[in-house]
């Protein structure tokens, strides 16, 4: 039998080593979003810090209302980062339940 503290730290390891494969591709989301919302905050006058916040908004698929592209180009970029917000959350959704699923697993599948 198998304790919290036991599942907890398998879970962990399982997940550090899972990020481990994922990490350029993780990485390489993240980069092209931030990029993607510099470039918009350009595109509309903003400070970069301004459109990497907008990013991390639109792409977290939190929303956007404070800071609204007016410009129909900024805008298609806000689509496409929104796009890859949900690609981001999927694959670190995929990658817990991948992490949860061999700290689980019954001794002889691991």
């Amino acid at each position: 039998m198998t304790g919290p503290r036991q599942l907890r730290r398998r879970f962990v390891g399982k997940l550090l080593q899972e990020l481990r494969v994922v990490w350029p591709i993780l990485s390489g989301v993240i980069v092209a979003q931030l990029f993607l919302g510099i470039i918009v905050g350009f595109i509309e006058g903003w400070p970069m810090s301004d459109g990497a916040y907008f990013t991390f908004v639109t792409g977290l698929t939190i929303g956007y209302g404070d800071l609204v592209p007016k410009r129909f180009s900024s805008r298609l970029i806000a689509v496409i980062i929104g796009f890859l917000g949900i690609l981001l959350t999927g694959l670190v959704a995929a990658v817990g339940v991948r992490a949860l699923q061999q700290a689980t697993a019954p001794e002889g599948e691991r």
